[in-house]
């Protein structure tokens, strides 16, 4: 089943307003710290209290979520999370004290937090089973693109010395999710056939949906899949592998963001090359395949520390690393989110959403926490560590693969072409075998 115009059209303007919100989010993410420690002047203490209440409110807020968006639909959750977004970037661009920057960041983590499983849930409505692979690959591919333009432009205006730089960054933010608010409300979400009625399902309650999910083998598989993939991966880019990359390898820290800038260009080159090879295998094998893709990956930044090459050598090696990794993010993209939707049952869809991008987001939390020490002082047990963790989602992976369905784990099955043989009419033997 391909999408109808009316889901075509309801995912044209949620992929706009996904694009918009990740441009916002790329003018303030990577000078927060920067603006609360320097800026105003507060300290790399209280900066490091801003942003963990960043991280602190958005997990106290998602298990809550899910719920939320099962009963009432996606569509007044992800507008109320925008607004409040909104707000927090507004309050976060003027704040000049410990307790105001605190209370702005929490409304900030809550709203971006919300934002995903919100996100997604539509996605999901708004596409087919056959679909819904290459819409979480374009979501993926404009928010990353999103989030670089939005990060180089805001590299241009900000300015450590002037504060009324980083109060438009963040005014600048605020107008995307309003933009992003705006787009939504005139989305006429229709329903897709697998999962028609969804909005309506009640679910018995919260602890009646946990109960549901924690019951579900196939779910708590990946889940615990993706704690280790975004630990291993995304919980140590600005953190462990920062750390590492400087005091292993001799990285000077503007090559961090050469880095960083190669793994966001791997994903926009390759998601698209790369859909078409992973849309029609096995869900569970092409996540082992990235297992194994980020095996290397780790292994080439252990050669940047650890070896003996030339400086340049290991400063392409680390380069590459980041590289790898984006190979890796735009496999992951087209196959573990919709993988998330087709495990979900009809009404559940959010609990489901809601639930993974918690443990996205505790990943996110303990992976800086764990990496950022090991990989500043124990470098050789930092690498082993992680290259163990990499093969670790090759074996989790397949695994996971047993518990799956068939549809569950292939939803495009491989097309079989059927040859007719021409038999001639004066071949007598041939009829007589018909």
């Amino acid at each position: 089943m391909s999408m109808t115009k009316a889901m075509g059209s309801a995912m044209r303007r949620i992929q706009i307003g996904n694009a918009l919100s990740a441009f916002g989010l790329g003018f303030t993410v990577p000078y927060l710290y920067v603006y609360v420690a320097q800026v105003r002047e507060l300290g790399p203490t209280s900066a490091g209290i801003v942003l963990g209440a960043f991280a602190m409110a958005a997990l106290i807020a998602l298990p809550f979520v899910g719920m939320l968006i099962d009963r009432r639909g996606p569509l007044p959750v992800l507008v109320g999370a925008s607004l409040m977004a909104a707000v927090g970037a507004v309050s976060l661009g003027v704040s000049t004290s410990l307790v105001t920057a605190v209370g702005s960041a929490a409304l900030l983590g809550v709203g971006t937090a919300v934002l995903q499983p919100a996100l997604a849930t539509m996605i999901v409505w708004c596409s087919s089973a056959e679909t819904r692979t290459r819409a979480f690959a374009m979501q993926f591919f404009l928010a990353n693109l999103g989030l670089g333009i939005g990060g180089l432009i805001g590299g241009q205006i900000v300015d450590e010395h002037d504060p009324a730089s980083f109060t438009l960054l963040f005014s600048i933010e605020a107008v995307m999710f309003l933009v992003l608010a705006g787009i939504v409300m005139t989305v006429r979400l229709p329903r897709s056939a697998a999962l028609g009625g969804a909005a309506g399902g009640k679910g018995g309650g919260m602890f009646a949906g946990l109960g549901v999910l924690v019951k579900h083998k196939a779910m708590l598989q990946l889940c615990g899949l993706g704690f280790v993939l975004f630990f291993a991966c995304y919980g140590q880019f600005e953190s462990g592998l920062a750390a590492y990359g400087t005091e292993a390898a001799g990285i000077d820290p503007s090559t961090l963001g050469i880095a960083l800038a190669a793994n966001t260009a791997m994903i926009v080159a390759a998601q698209f090359l790369v859909l078409k090879f992973v849309e029609r295998r096995r869900r569970s094998r092409m996540i082992a395949l990235v297992g194994l893709i980020w095996t290397v990956a780790w292994m080439a930044a252990g050669y940047a520390g650890l070896g003996h090459g030339s400086q340049a050598m290991a400063t392409a090696a680390f380069i590459s690393t980041y590289a790898l990794f984006g190979l890796g993010e735009a496999m992951l993209s087209p196959t573990v989110a919709p993988l998330v939707a087709d495990l979900a049952p009809e009404s559940m869809v959010g609990t489901y959403n809601s639930a993974f991008a918690l443990v996205k987001q505790l990943a996110l939390a303990v992976g800086p926490a764990v990496g950022g020490p090991m990989g500043a002082s124990l470098h050789m047990p930092y690498i082993v560590t992680f290259i163990l963790f990499s093969l670790g989602i090759s074996v989790l992976a397949l695994r996971m693969g047993k518990s799956l369905t068939p549809a569950q784990d292939l939803p495009i099955p491989v097309r079989t072409i059927v040859v007719a043989k021409h038999v001639p009419e004066n071949d007598v033997s041939v009829k007589a075998a018909v």
